[in-house]
């Protein structure tokens, strides 16, 4: 998503006359079964706390390999182009603490610590390198921040949500589907299911390409008419980072 909204503003410019911006994923080679097994002969050895399972596993079985790109232009290529009217972003990073980590841990206080201040043991020992997530911040943050801010997009772009045609929303998990639809109806700005277009349970979660994933499998499908507009909603939970965009069919 900035790389599409730095794309847009080149082109939009006349800095450049075309762009593409790209997402692309190859976790594949640090979610491998051997980077774990240490770990988890250690976890078998005590009583598991299933909150911790849920900090270092949860990303190891839903994180998927893939890329994708889109092309940015001057003037549309005829049917099946798309204006993009406007993408904002925003970090939270100055509001809450760190919530996906990667290279670090926390401490007992809650105190995010890079792995320079651990001991070479400590690094296997503690799963350093592990990709983790705080899910009580998660849990506690991830969805009414993100939806706060999307309202106030909504206002500041004049946008009603009737005016959605098509939304797509990206998501680390189905769990989360129905807390965002409700909680957007909780500040006012629901948008009804039917127009929800999400097909994580297809392709995984390709992180930094699914929202591309998603656009182009909509598209394909023929499923969006001329006039109509499609609204992406990115969340992202390492700093708590958000970014919209709105875009027409033309």
């Amino acid at each position: 998503m900035h790389a599409l909204k730095y794309a847009h503003m080149s082109v939009a410019s006349g800095n450049s006359r075309n762009a593409v911006a790209v997402g692309s994923e190859a976790l594949s080679a640090m979610m491998v079964a051997r980077n774990f097994e240490g770990e988890t002969e250690r976890f078998r050895q005590l009583e598991q706390d299933p909150i911790i399972g849920f900090e270092k596993e949860f990303l190891r079985w839903m994180l998927s390999d893939g890329a994708a790109a889109v092309l940015l232009e001057t003037q549309p290529r005829g049917e099946g182009s798309l204006r993009v009217d406007w993408v904002v972003s925003r970090s939270f990073a100055n509001e809450l603490d760190v919530c996906m980590y990667s290279g670090a841990d926390k401490d007992a206080e809650g105190r995010t610590q890079g792995w320079k201040t651990y001991e070479p043991a400590d690094l296997a020992g503690k799963s350093i390198f592990t990709i983790k997530q705080d899910v009580k911040l998660l849990g506690k943050n991830i969805v009414p921040v993100g939806v706060t801010y999307l309202r106030e997009t909504f206002e500041s772009k004049g946008l009603d949500p009737k005016d959605i045609d098509h939304m797509l929303v990206h998501l680390s998990s189905m769990f989360f589907k129905d807390k965002v639809h409700d909680e957007m109806y909780a500040q006012g700005i629901g948008v009804p299911m039917e127009k929800w277009f999400i097909n994580l349970p297809q392709m995984g979660n390709v992180g930094a390409a699914s929202i591309f994933i998603m656009l182009w499998d909509l598209m394909r499908q023929g499923k969006v008419k001329k006039g109509e507009k499609i609204l992406l909603m990115v969340p992202e939970s390492a700093r708590f980072s958000y970014s919209f965009a709105l875009l027409t069919a033309v």
